[in-house]
């Protein structure tokens, strides 16, 4: 890509900056914030590690929003954190207008660009910006499956010794409490896990995913997760810079798909160049397509607010 705008310089968005820099996704990222100087300052201090890292690519900071024009793809990552013992829906009215204004930028600066939501809730804030700029849904999805499914998949290793490379999951829902691990689409090089684990090992990995963003607060206490975020995000625009049409869970608009519609949640798509090609629609059994639509219920719920 020609140019690629991070929106908020905190710690996802710096952590995301340097491994898209790493990696040489762009010829130029350019990092927005509203604090005077911190996004200018962080750029540098990326910039400042090419010639370590062994990258050309051109690393900006601005506060003027502005600065994103001729952007081919805006990630999101600006607004309120969570604290300790918050949930993601506690943080939505604050983040909402946050978005929103964002999104009257991106329409006047970036009108032709694909957008990534990382600020939470996620999935509600993915369908404000859709329905804001009235966009084809192709061109706004939303950070949540591929860090659950990562989260799911480092558990699983934990448990069982084996290399995370070998380790495929899934996971469905809302980015939240409600989400749905897959553990029936689970498995390691092929073999499913229930080969390997039992009843109650795959219960608890699946609960400790829930919780995983939720534990590392609690653990850090002064922030959320920067580190996995960002390198999910980076997973996702790889696929979409490089036409890799790989299938990944992230948060996207349905359209009848799972029998709902007008709605934003974590479904597997393809992802390549011009963004979410389709998605993936799977067989359910019966207690997984309770626990999907229980997951659209509560997003529903925080959607009332939009």
């Amino acid at each position: 890509m020609k140019k690629i705008t991070i929106i908020g310089a905190g710690r996802v968005g710096e952590s995301t900056a340097q491994i898209l820099a790493n990696q040489e996704l762009a010829h130029e990222i350019m990092l927005i914030d509203i604090r005077e100087g911190v996004a200018r300052g962080t750029a540098l201090d990326i910039q400042e590690s090419a010639n370590l890292f062994g990258f050309d690519t051109r690393v900006l900071g601005d506060e003027d929003p502005a600065a994103m024009t001729g952007s081919d793809l805006i990630i999101v990552t600006a607004g309120l954190p969570r604290k300790p013992g918050m949930s993601r829906s506690d943080v939505l009215d604050a983040n909402l207008k946050v978005v929103r204004e964002i999104t009257d930028h991106i329409l006047r600066h970036a009108p032709q660009a694909m957008v990534v939501m990382v600020t939470n809730p996620v999935d509600v804030l993915t369908y404000a910006v859709w329905k804001q700029t009235g966009w084809p849904r192709q061109r706004i999805f939303g950070l949540s499956g591929v860090l659950d499914a990562a989260r799911m998949a480092t558990f699983i290793a934990l448990e069982t010794g084996f290399s995370s490379r070998d380790i495929t999951t899934l996971v469905l829902g809302g980015h939240g409490d409600s989400m749905v691990p897959m553990s029936r689409y689970t498995t390691v090089n092929g073999i499913p896990i229930s080969h390997f684990l039992s009843a109650e090992q795959i219960a608890r990995i699946v609960e400790r995913t829930r919780n995983g963003g939720a534990e590392i607060l609690a653990l850090k206490k002064t922030s959320s997760a920067n580190d996995s975020p960002a390198a999910a995000v980076a997973t996702m625009v790889d696929a979409v810079c490089n036409d890799r049409r790989r299938v990944l869970p992230c948060v996207a608009i349905l359209d009848g798909e799972y029998g709902e519609r007008d709605l934003a949640i974590g479904v597997p798509v393809v992802l390549a160049a011009g963004g979410m090609q389709r998605v993936v629609e799977l067989e359910l059994n019966e207690e997984e397509r309770r626990q999907f639509a229980e997951s659209a219920a509560q997003v529903r719920e925080d959607l009332a607010v939009v």
